[in-house]
């Protein structure tokens, strides 16, 4: 780990759920690539709210376990996210009483299952806020306690995009892309066509 760490992580500010990002993901990316050691400033593009980029010729995203990368931060949580968005799609399809052609839906993490078994019976507005609770409850989990290990500096930008996406969300053009996501879901979920996923 480079000496640096222990300088960029001070000057974080602690970031509450729900608040108003003090800088965007993109900022902070600019700020702390520079102080990073060349293998975790390239991880950093891998930390994403979608936890396989979809390319148009790779079938159903999520549709295979993922690649691992060598954090085993960023690995949990694209496990977890993966589990959340086939549940996602498995309890929407049930609702409206239809089958799931995508891969079958992990069991585990179970509060990623348990999560997207509840949001499905949400609003579209409420459940969002209900993921993306989770999402932070899942990220303070995985980071673990070592400060000034790459796992906090990782876990600070995915928590810097779930802010940025929550204020969005507080707008009609964020409810609109919320909707937008759960009907190509539920479309991927009877097409077997990738889901477009959301964005980074």
């Amino acid at each position: 780990m480079g000496s640096y760490y222990y300088y960029l992580v001070p000057q974080l500010s602690h970031l509450v759920y729900g608040q108003t990002p003090p800088v965007s993901p993109e900022e902070f990316k600019a700020i702390a690539l520079p102080l990073l050691d060349k293998e975790d400033a390239a991880l950093m593009d891998l930390i994403s709210l979608d936890p396989q980029p979809i390319h148009p010729d790779s079938g159903p995203s999520y549709a295979e376990p993922l690649d691992l990368t060598g954090s085993g931060f960023i690995d949990g949580w694209r496990e977890w996210e993966r589990a959340l968005r086939l549940n996602l799609a498995k309890f929407r399809s049930a609702k409206l009483n239809r089958q799931s052609v995508l891969a079958e839906a992990p069991g585990s993490p179970p509060d990623a299952v348990s999560t997207a078994a509840k949001a499905v019976n949400e609003s579209p507005l409420d459940g969002e806020i209900m993921i993306n609770k989770a999402r932070w409850n899942a990220i303070e989990s995985l980071q673990g306690t070592d400060l000034f290990f790459r796992d906090t500096i990782f876990a600070y930008l995915l928590k810097l995009i779930i802010l940025e996406r929550h204020a969005q969300f507080e707008t009609e053009t964020g409810f609109s892309e919320y909707k937008l996501l759960y009907t190509s879901i539920l479309e991927s979920a009877n097409t077997g066509a990738s889901p477009t996923g959301e964005p980074s």
